[in-house]
């Protein structure tokens, strides 16, 4: 299904006049046995898109609690393979949550880009996004992913102009991810104002929904995004529920808190 599933999760969503709640956590963090129990849990707590990260040791774009995340994933011995699994292991009880691995180039590169986008799609992940690949240089990893049928998620920053804005839509499928604070993850919020302008200009240059994320910590700020957006991402406030194993409970009782801001 793969691409497609995403596409009728997004569709769904807007059908039912609202926007789609994307929650990222980091695969293995704090340990694969809590990390897997979220990940099972996250539909059924109000999730309707899952991005799980892929563990790296240079993640130039996160901040410290997804640094720290990080960390605790590859101590745990989390490898591009053991995160495959784990997706595979949740298509088991799920066909229907959309799954985007977000993460790092250097990791892919290494396990072959063929070969990962290949087994990415047999195990049932939709896309990738992958956060230090520009336009520029995405050609051999796009292609690949393209030809598994897969979601190409592209990052758009605060600081992109309307000529880099449509460089970036020309290339992106599934949806565009706007960064909504410049920076690393988890350490500002989000201003409604600024991200109300964004993805009006944003969509004066593509169909695909426009997803906004980095900043986004609350019900409330939930409810301000989807005034404009297609849908709304929250990683960094949900990674930092799991720094404790056994704290999984606690990290879907917050998904289901913010899931009560989607409504319109």
């Amino acid at each position: 299904m793969t691409l497609q599933r995403l596409s009728d999760k997004l569709a769904q969503t807007k059908s039912q006049n609202r926007a789609a709640l994307v929650t990222y956590i980091m695969a293995y963090a704090p340990d694969k046995e809590t990390s897997f129990e979220v990940l099972q849990g996250l539909p059924d707590a109000g999730a309707d898109i899952i991005e799980l990260g892929l563990p790296f040791s240079d993640p130039m774009a996160d901040g410290p609690i997804i640094q720290k995340a990080g960390q605790l994933a590859l101590q745990a011995g989390a490898k591009i393979h053991n995160v495959l699994e784990m997706v595979e292991e949740f298509r088991k009880k799920n066909s229907q949550t959309p799954i985007i691995l977000m993460g790092y180039y250097n990791p892919i590169q290494n396990y072959g880009l063929d070969k990962f986008a290949n087994e990415s799609a047999k195990a049932g992940v939709d896309g990738l996004l992958i956060v230090d690949l520009p336009p520029e240089e995405e050609r051999d990893l796009k292609t690949a992913v393209e030809s598994s049928n897969m979601a190409w998620v592209r990052l758009i920053a605060p600081t992109s102009d309307a000529n880099r804005i449509k460089t970036i839509v020309k290339s992106a499928s599934g949806f565009i991810y706007y960064v909504a604070v410049s920076g690393v993850t988890g350490t500002k919020s989000a201003s409604a104002g600024s991200i109300d302008s964004a993805v009006t200009e944003i969509k004066k240059h593509t169909k695909i929904p426009v997803a906004v994320g980095f900043g986004i910590k609350s019900a409330s700020d939930v409810s301000q995004v989807t005034k404009s957006a297609d849908a709304v991402v929250v990683g960094s406030s949900i990674v930092q529920e799991l720094f404790e194993p056994g704290n999984s409970q606690k990290a879907l009782n917050f998904v289901k808190e913010l899931s009560s801001g989607l409504r319109k």
